[in-house]
C-alpha cells in the first residue's frame, strides 16, 4: 500500500510476485470497506495475506493502525527502501501512486525481517506525547529566536544566548523606547516572553508525564547519561521490537551512526551517513553532546581519539557510533 491522508493505492502480489489485482481506494469509512472487500475476495483468509504499507511511523500509520483493528497483519516498508527498489525495478524515480504500491509490494514480498506493527496502546500513547513535547520545543526555539531579533532593535549588543523568559522580562522592564516603532518592538517582544513562559509550563509538564510514562515501561534507558524523558520516549517508540536488528551493527545503519566508507586506493577514510532514523540520530546526537559537556566515559572516548589524531568531526562520529552500540545493548539487555 501506498497510504496518503485520504487515499490509498494498493497492489495484490502472490509469493512469486504475480500481481492479482490493484486499486485506488478512499481512507473514510467506505472506502476503507470496499478496500478490505476487495481484498477479502482476491484471499478470503486473513492468514493468507500480510499488508505491507509504507511509513507506519508516519503519514500510514493512521491505516495500518485501522487495518490492525480489523484483525489483519501488517508490516512497516522504510520509505526510502521502497524508492530504491523502484529506480531498480522502473530503471527511473519516476513516482506514480501505482508504481510506489508496486514496489511496496516488491519489499514486502522479497524482504525478510520487516518490522510487524503492533497495537500497543503504551506506546502509543508515548508517540503521541513525544510527538507533542518535540513541537513544543520547536516553538519554544522559533519565539526565542524572534524574541532576539527584537531585543537587538531595543538593546544595543542584544541580550545573552542563553536567555530565559525570567530574564528576558527584566531586561525588557529597562526599555523604555520614545517612538512608535520602539513601543511596538517592546509590546510584540512582551508577547513572546508571556508564550515563552506558557511553553515552559506545558514543557516541564510534559516531561514530567514522560517520565512517569517511560518509567512504567520498566526501561533502564534514564539511566544512560545524556538520555532524557523525550529521548528515551522516541528510542521506545522508534525501535520497537530490538531484536529484529541482528546485531549492533545493523541497528548502527539504522539510526545513522555508522560511517560510510570512502576509501579509494590506499587512502582509508570514512564518512558521514546522512542515511538512517534521524530522529534516533538525534537522541544519540545530544547524549554525546551532554556526555562530552561532563566528565563522562564518553568524553574519555572522545579524547583517545583526538589524541590518535582523528579530528573533531571525526571523533565525535566515533563517539556516537560507541554510544549507539551501548543503547543497542541496553534495550537488548531488557528484551532477555
Amino acid at each position: 500500500m501506498d497510504p496518503h491522508k485520504r487515499s490509498a493505492t494498493i497492489e495484490v502480489m502472490t509469493g512469486d510476485e504475480t500481481i492479482v489485482g490493484t486499486g485506488r481506494f478512499g481512507t473514510d469509512k467506505a472506502g476503507f470497506a470496499a478496500m478490505t472487500d476487495y481484498v477479502n475476495v482476491l484471499r478470503p483468509r486473513v492468514e493468507d495475506r500480510v499488508w505491507a504499507v509504507e511509513g507506519c511511523n508516519g503519514i500510514g500509520h493512521h491505516i495500518a493502525m485501522r487495518l490492525l483493528a480489523a484483525g489483519e497483519r501488517v508490516v512497516d516498508v522504510p520509505p526510502k527502501l521502497s524508492a530504491r527498489t523502484r529506480v531498480f525495478a522502473t530503471g527511473q524515480g519516476r513516482k506514480t501512486d501505482a508504481t510506489d504500491a508496486h514496489s511496496v509490494a516488491l519489499v514486502g514480498t522479497r524482504m525478510a525481517g520487516l518490522r510487524p506493527v503492533v497495537a500497543d496502546e503504551q506506546l502509543a500513547v508515548l508517540r503521541i506525547l513525544v510527538d507533542r513535547r518535540r513541537s513544543l520545543g520547536d516553538e519554544h526555539t522559533r519565539k526565542t529566536s524572534q524574541l532576539h531579533q527584537l531585543l537587538l532593535e531595543l538593546i544595543p549588543g542584544g541580550a545573552k544566548k542563553d536567555l530565559s523568559a525570567a530574564q528576558a522580562k527584566a531586561l525588557l522592564a529597562k526599555v523604555r523606547p520614545r517612538d512608535v516603532v520602539g513601543k511596538t518592538r517592546r509590546r510584540v517582544a512582551a508577547e513572546l516572553i508571556a508564550d515563552l513562559e506558557r511553553i515552559y509550563a506545558r514543557k516541564k509538564a510534559a516531561n514530567k508525564e514522560l517520565t512517569e510514562l517511560v518509567k512504567a515501561t520498566g526501561t533502564t534507558l534514564l539511566d544512560l547519561h545524556g538520555i532524557g524523558p523525550s529521548g528515551a520516549a522516541r528510542l521506545l517508540v522508534e525501535v520497537g521490537d530490538i531484536t529484529r536488528f541482528p546485531d549492533r551493527d545493523h541497528f548502527a545503519s539504522w539510526n545513522g551512526t555508522a560511517p560510510i566508507d570512502a576509501s579509494s586506493g590506499d587512502q582509508v577514510r570514512h564518512r558521514l551517513s546522512r542515511a538512517g532514523n534521524r530522529q534516533i540520530n538525534r537522541v544519540v546526537h545530544i547524549m554525546a553532546t551532554v556526555q562530552l559537556r561532563n566528565v563522562t566515559e564518553g568524553r574519555a572516548y572522545y579524547d583517545r581519539r583526538k589524541a590518535d589524531g582523528k579530528t573533531s568531526m571525526e571523533s565525535m562520529r566515533a563517539l556516537k557510533r560507541r554510544l549507539s552500540n551501548i543503547v543497542y545493548k541496553t534495550m537488548l539487555d531488557e528484551t532477555g
